[in-house]
């Protein structure tokens, strides 16, 4: 996995689509390499990729598996005071919601407005931000009432979103990493991210955790960590197998369908245990993972 090039190919419907198809069969016949295709409910691009050369190269090590609300197209998922905060998307079934992280149960939940799609959650202070896709306004609600107290303007899409304790973090589902200003949602700095001189797009949901940033390459399962100073991928992280070896409710019909259109899009870190809660778009399952190096 070390020696393998990372490429990340997008193209639209038909004969653009039928060009890339041509193209991966390609890069099979020459380097043998595992490609992943898919393409999602939204219409979003299809998405190949091929897997990376890194400085480590992890798979998660399974510890637990807990029921999740499938109902959840998870975009943004957050631990606070042992609890986690979860945002759910897609046009007239966004929500933020609070939920027991035992047992799965939704213990507090707004719904928002059906012409908004709910994307990335962060906690600033105690104040929500939760963004949304297409709509340019990220909404910013008190953590204990969900009361909304205030909004944020901004340009382009917005897709997840994570604090350090000093600066927000947000992707757009291009290469960038943008920089903001947690008060006032300015923009600061544009972090290109990148594997061995190669941009990484379709960077989505985010998590960070000390000097580094945990984003989802969207369509895949996949996950790189990021150093958030220089933009450069230090490890990918392959959770393609998480519903195959950690959840036998499901068949390998289903696991299939999952993993093709709703994949993974949930990463929240707890600096307690060092563990990772890891799920997905509609998954019946979060995972609790040890994301070791190795």
């Amino acid at each position: 996995m070390k020696s393998r090039l990372l490429k990340t190919l997008w193209a639209g419907n038909g004969r653009r689509y039928g060009r890339l198809l041509l193209l991966i069969g390609l890069v099979i016949a020459i380097t043998g390499c595992d490609v992943i295709i898919s393409e999602d409910a939204q219409g979003r691009n299809a998405q190949v990729v091929i897997a990376p050369p890194v400085t480590a190269y992890v798979k998660p090590k399974i510890l637990e598996a807990r029921v999740h609300d499938a109902a959840c197209y998870t975009q943004g998922l957050l631990p606070y005071n042992g609890v986690f905060y979860e945002s759910c998307g897609q046009y007239g079934k966004s929500a933020l919601r609070k939920v027991d992280p035992k047992t799965g149960a939704v213990l507090k939940n707004i719904d928002i407005p059906a012409e908004y799609f709910a994307e990335g959650l962060a906690l600033v202070g105690n104040r929500l931000i939760q963004l949304t896709w297409k709509e340019q306004v990220a909404f910013v609600y008190d953590v204990d009432t969900f009361d909304k107290v205030g909004e944020f303007k901004y340009e382009g899409e917005g897709w997840g979103l994570c604090y350090d304790g000093d600066k927000l973090y947000m992707s757009n589902g291009s290469d960038n990493l943008y920089v903001r200003d947690p008060q006032t949602f300015q923009l600061e700095r544009t972090i290109p991210v990148k594997l061995l001189d190669e941009p990484v797009f379709q960077l989505n949901e985010l998590e960070c955790v000390g000097s580094s940033v945990y984003a989802n390459i969207y369509m895949t399962d996949h996950i790189v960590k990021i150093n958030k100073e220089t933009g450069r991928v230090a490890s990918f992280i392959d959770a393609s197998q998480l519903l195959v070896d950690g959840y036998s409710q499901l068949s390998q019909q289903q696991i299939a369908l999952l993993q093709q259109r709703n994949v993974l899009n949930g990463i929240s870190y707890d600096a307690d245990t060092g563990d990772f809660m890891l799920t997905g778009k509609l998954w019946p399952v979060l995972f609790v993972v040890r994301l070791d190096e190795r």
